[in-house]
């Protein structure tokens, strides 16, 4: 298994613009990891993460979106598979933090903790390629085609559970009117007349 934040350091590494949409323990760790202008936060939302990637992806065809789910919040929506598998966009890249707990809810075990397999789930649904990764060296080392290929393309990321990070709802970098002027902003020259 690897380590939440460096599997973010790698992505981080080879986001290359790409707008990330996270939620709850992953935007707290993402933003720490990256805070851009392009990141949009999850957070009160759980199980919709892959629905706004989602809702970007369309909008926004040539522009990449990587969206940086939790295995809890997968679970609360898990429809959104077939969902995203039916638009087909290919420029949606879906991980999935796989730790086995709702971490950011006190660390309590997810149903089927350690027998789900969440890429053969993507993959039934319909996505254009799903894999799972144990190890960092060989998700570092995929990376780069996963973010190249053709989506959706869903890659479960196996992290060891940790201490659950210091959680800041700081309303003014979470929701705040700044906060989606500045993504406004960020996203505004990606759109097309």
């Amino acid at each position: 298994m690897m380590q939440r934040m460096a599997s973010f350091e790698k992505i981080r590494d080879a986001r290359d613009g790409a707008i990330v949409v996270a939620t709850y323990t992953s935007a707290f760790e993402w933003r720490r990891v990256d805070p851009d202008p392009l990141n949009f936060v999850s957070v009160g939302a759980m199980g919709q993460a892959s629905s706004h990637g989602l809702g970007l992806a369309i909008g926004l065809p040539e522009q990449k979106v990587i969206v940086l789910d939790g295995d809890g919040s997968l679970l609360m929506n898990m429809s959104t598979l077939t969902t995203i598998a039916n638009e087909a966009p290919d420029n949606l890249v879906h991980f999935v933090i796989e730790n086995g707990s709702y971490e950011a809810n006190g660390g309590h075990p997810i149903p089927s903790q350690g027998r789900m397999d969440f890429a053969g789930m993507a993959r039934a649904a319909g996505y254009a390629h799903a894999a799972t990764y144990e190890g960092l060296n060989q998700f570092a080392a995929d990376l780069p085609e996963l973010l190249s290929r053709p989506g959706p393309v869903f890659a479960a990321l196996k992290v060891e559970a940790g201490d659950a990070p210091p959680l800041d709802y700081d309303y003014d970098w979470l929701h705040s009117a700044d906060r989606r002027r500045e993504f406004r902003k960020a996203v505004k020259p990606l759109l097309k007349d």
